[in-house]
């Protein structure tokens, strides 16, 4: 597994963006052994990002050399992207890189024509400018990122430090992914395929109505629960908590539920022996048949390749 991430840098990157992949990839938590990315910044001179001035470590030309190359957006969409930066980026994907644009850095993607014929998404405020500079691209608006493998994009700000996790389950596992949320003190996994944003403003946690439903159903994934299970625990009608869910995660009930049982089950893959079956029961899926049929729909391997692969890299 090649660890080595560039970040590309120019004039007017995004501090927020910058900053969150060079401290999801470039500091290891203290629980985690193993070898941790190595982290360079590439850029053709030192770059102004908004207050602060950046020296790279190496030149654009060494972008084609890493595993993983970032391309943070900027605040200045109006103009083109530089050339420079935009051919080697494209450099580096011909060269097997895997290519990841978080918020706006998806018009340097775009113009380096890796976006063309697949799905891709951008900060929502910008999505139909890249729809209406870039027609061959299949912008969605309504998702926090686009995972095409080699290709990676993800909306603004937040949703940027979902693919960012996202790339350290693909490439560790969940259970270290999860290790550098905490560190973070974010999120440990939201879905590429849910809304950027929700028209209802989330309450405080402390009002939240699902503050209580959702910790309840997490300590009861090996029960088989229904949205009946979790409208009554949670005091209101079904028709009540999905429209909740929606507006608080983006997502139903039942999605949820399904997620949160993947989830725990790539745990327990990564960090016992315990048998399919086994995982099958602590996860409410009820038979192996069904987990790995849901499993492998929704991570694209079967249960048992997903454990070799784990284990095989050291976890």
């Amino acid at each position: 597994m090649d660890l080595t991430v560039a970040v590309a840098v120019t004039d007017g990157m995004l501090n927020f963006e910058l900053a969150l992949a060079l401290e999801v990839f470039g500091s290891a938590p203290a629980a985690v052994d193993g070898p941790w990315y190595e982290v360079t910044v590439c850029g053709p001179r030192p770059v102004g990002s908004g207050r602060f001035l950046l020296e790279p470590d190496h030149g654009l030309d060494r972008l084609p050399d890493a595993g993983t190359v970032v391309v943070p957006g900027w605040a200045d969409i109006d103009r083109p992207p530089p050339h420079d930066l935009v051919d080697a980026v494209r450099a580096a994907h011909e060269a097997g890189a895997r290519v990841v644009s978080l918020c706006t850095g998806a018009f340097v993607l775009a113009a380096a024509g890796l976006l063309d014929g697949r799905r891709a998404t951008t900060h929502w405020a910008h999505t139909e400018e890249l729809k209406s500079r870039h027609p061959l691209v299949e912008v969605d608006p309504d998702v926090l990122y686009v995972d095409h493998g080699s290709v990676l994009t993800s909306a603004g700000k937040a949703a940027a430090m979902d693919l960012c996790l996202h790339l350290v389950r693909q490439d560790r596992g969940s259970g270290v992914a999860n290790a550098v949320a905490r560190r973070l003190v974010v999120p440990p996994h939201r879905d590429g395929g849910q809304a950027q944003f929700v028209t209802t403003p989330v309450p405080a946690p402390e009002n939240h109505p699902l503050a209580d439903v959702l910790p309840w159903a997490l300590e009861r994934l090996d029960q088989p629960l229904t949205v009946e299970d979790l409208a009554r625990r949670a005091g209101m009608s079904s028709r009540h908590l999905t429209r909740h869910f929606r507006a608080v995660s983006g997502t139903t009930p039942l999605r949820w539920l399904l997620t949160q049982r993947i989830r725990h089950a790539q745990e327990l893959l990564e960090t016992t022996a315990d048998s399919v079956d086994s995982i099958a029961a602590a996860t409410g899926m009820g038979t192996a048949t069904t987990l790995r049929r849901h499993f492998h729909r929704t991570v694209g391997v079967p249960p048992d390749t997903y454990r070799r692969t784990f284990r095989a890299a050291g976890h």
